[in-house]
């Protein structure tokens, strides 16, 4: 009988060792896969992502179903998977519509800009008054309980949604109250059917995750979650 050559692999190996080396293969085989995986979670954390919306608060601009994209470099680079800013852009204006991690709400907001630091802000009855200038208002439309109107803020003008009913009569007047550094006052267009400020208080900088001004798709929930070919990859004031 031979005796067996030192050179030769040893037929059995420990399961550690067997482990080890599925491992380096599977890393092998797939490392494509990961590194890309990568990119893809680092770029939704850092530069762009989708957010949808659920709800009625921001009718009639973003309906209940809609993907909207979220710009996150609009206006802070920040380290990828916190709120760490390691440079500003650009500062939020007024009329931006922002997606806002609440950590009071302890959820993902999407809601409109109305208060920039330093701005008084004074609501009454459901009219806003920005550092004592009234918006202008002109309606154009009425539906059953339902009024549509065009607000126009002193940077810019969007569609927001009114109700001619009772209820909820407490949040249509507000303040007057300023804004603090660092922070911003935000409204639904829905106005009297949502949760923001008024509920919450002001929104740290911090909080801001980007900027939407685009509906990328939309499924419709009251009509099997088709899609609404009219709202694909339509702008949004």
């Amino acid at each position: 009988m031979s005796e067996p050559n030192q050179f030769d692999p040893p037929k059995f190996t420990t399961l550690p060792d067997r482990m080890r080396g599925y491992m380096r293969m599977f890393w092998k085989e797939n490392r494509q896969f990961f590194g890309l995986l990568f990119c893809i979670v680092f770029f939704k954390s850092a530069i762009a992502d989708l957010s949808s919306i659920s709800g009625a608060s921001m009718l009639p601009t973003l309906l209940d179903g809609d993907k909207v994209w979220v710009n996150k470099l609009a206006y802070d680079i920040k380290i990828p998977w916190t709120e760490i800013s390691l440079a500003e852009i650009s500062d939020p204006k007024r009329g931006d519509i922002v997606i806002i991690d609440s950590k009071r709400a302890n959820k993902r907001l999407v809601k409109r800009i109305v208060g920039i630091p330093s701005d008084e802000v004074y609501m009454h009855n459901n009219a806003l008054v920005i550092n004592g200038q009234t918006a202008n208002y002109e309606v154009l439309s009425r539906e059953g309980g339902v009024v549509t109107i065009r607000e126009e803020l002193p940077d810019k003008a969007h569609r927001a949604r009114l109700s001619r009913s009772l209820y909820n009569l407490s949040s249509r007047s507000y303040g007057p109250t300023v804004v603090p550094e660092g922070q911003y006052f935000v409204l639904g267009d829905n106005r009297d059917n949502s949760a923001d400020s008024r509920v919450y208080s002001f929104v740290p900088r911090g909080e801001i995750i980007g900027r939407s001004n685009a509906v990328v798709f939309s499924l419709d929930s009251a009509n099997k979650y088709l899609p609404r070919s009219e709202r694909f990859l339509a702008n949004i004031d």
